[in-house]
């Protein structure tokens, strides 16, 4: 199809979903024309649910996970164990961890792994205030729950030797998740298993 036949509004849409993780250009094609043929009311919802959801959203100050408030509802939880701390790359980790309805303990989000393929070092990723926590006192065990695979087992190395010489239990996920995969995309039972059979590092 000629450029020209494209308005430029529609190209410029299919550009922005088309640089979203999953979507290529025949997704974002095919995303764009359902769009344009929708009723008005749902591209108003879909822009006002992106522009509420930018403007509205922070990172928790004390497990930089996605929050409204701050602190956040599981930080603020007097009933959650505020001494067991899972360490997790991503926020959609903490919601896969929360579906097992075992952990109650809190969390801290990384947001990345160690990659120096990628240009993503130690600096780049939440580690310091992880070890300002333990720090701080209170933290009994922290469970390393990156993603199986070369960079969540190479982050996993570097928070140990930052908290080698500090009095904290430091336990990894049961290795009943495969390697390679995500976290986020594990089953319930599998990640259940992978909490109850975590061992010392």
């Amino acid at each position: 199809m000629s450029s020209t036949a494209v308005p430029p509004p529609v190209t410029r849409l299919i550009d922005v979903l088309s640089r979203l993780p999953g979507v290529g250009p025949k997704t974002a094609s095919r995303l764009t024309y359902f769009l344009l043929r929708a009723p008005d009311e749902l591209s108003i919802e879909l822009s006002e649910a992106v522009g509420q959801m930018k403007a509205l959203t922070r990172l928790c100050s004390v497990c930089y996970n996605i929050t409204v408030d701050d602190p956040c509802p599981v930080c603020s939880d007097a009933v959650r164990d505020q001494k067991t701390i899972a360490v997790v790359e991503e926020p959609l980790d903490v919601l896969a961890l929360e579906r097992t309805n075992v952990y109650r303990g809190v969390y801290h989000v990384l947001h990345g792994a160690i990659s120096y393929v990628n240009g993503v070092g130690p600096e780049d990723l939440r580690i310091r205030e992880l070890v300002s926590r333990v720090e701080a006192g209170g933290v009994n065990e922290i469970i390393i729950a990156t993603n199986p695979g070369l960079e969540g087992d190479a982050t996993a190395m570097h928070i140990q030797r930052e908290l080698a010489k500090l009095p904290v239990k430091l336990t990894r996920l049961a290795r009943g998740l495969p390697v390679g995969g995500d976290i986020e995309y594990a089953d319930s039972v599998t990640l259940m298993r992978a909490l109850q059979g975590r061992s010392d590092m």
